[in-house]
């Protein structure tokens, strides 16, 4: 399970909405927290660095990735588990929040986690986390929880009174 605040979740939705229709991407920085369990503490943004037109494919930005890495490997000045980065989320433009063949062939850190936002015609629809098995050759969709424990999705669709959770 993984658990974000829905503040954190709200910066993902929004950057996928701004990027449509293009994919945009970031980094997911937190700590684990128990058995299969991690808390995401910090979200890192990054622009979509993938070679096309980046409609089908994602890239962090390696210098982002390497500069965060060495922050997180300094002295931790706190009690408790280490930060580190637990994965990555991306938008699939026009696409479900569900790994895609392309995401499985970049699927090189297998306890990475996969946040995936869908957007269709530049509304995001749904947020889902994945990981991948580790023998690399397929996803698995893991709880996703904000952790305010605010039902996902928060939007209210467009002409309709608030949605109730």
């Amino acid at each position: 399970m993984i658990s974000i605040p829905q503040a954190f979740l709200k910066v993902i939705v929004d950057a996928a909405e701004a990027a449509y229709p293009q994919e945009c991407c970031g980094l997911l920085v937190g700590r684990n927290n128990g058995a299969a369990s991690c808390v995401v503490t910090r979200i890192v943004e990054s622009p979509n660095i993938a070679d096309g037109p980046g409609t089908d494919r994602f890239e962090v930005d390696p210098q982002i990735r390497f500069q965060l890495m060495k922050e997180l490997d300094l002295p931790a000045n706190q009690e408790g588990p280490r930060h580190r980065i637990l994965g990555h989320y991306h938008s699939h433009p026009d696409h479900p929040a569900q790994p895609s063949e392309t995401d499985l062939k970049m699927a090189y850190e297998p306890d990475l986690i996969w946040l995936i936002t869908s957007v269709v015609t530049g509304q995001a629809t749904l947020t889902t986390a994945h990981t991948v098995s580790a023998d690399g050759a397929q996803f698995r969709q893991i709880p996703l929880h904000t952790t305010d424990w605010h039902a996902y999705p928060v939007r209210t669709p467009p002409g309709n009174a608030a949605v109730k959770s």
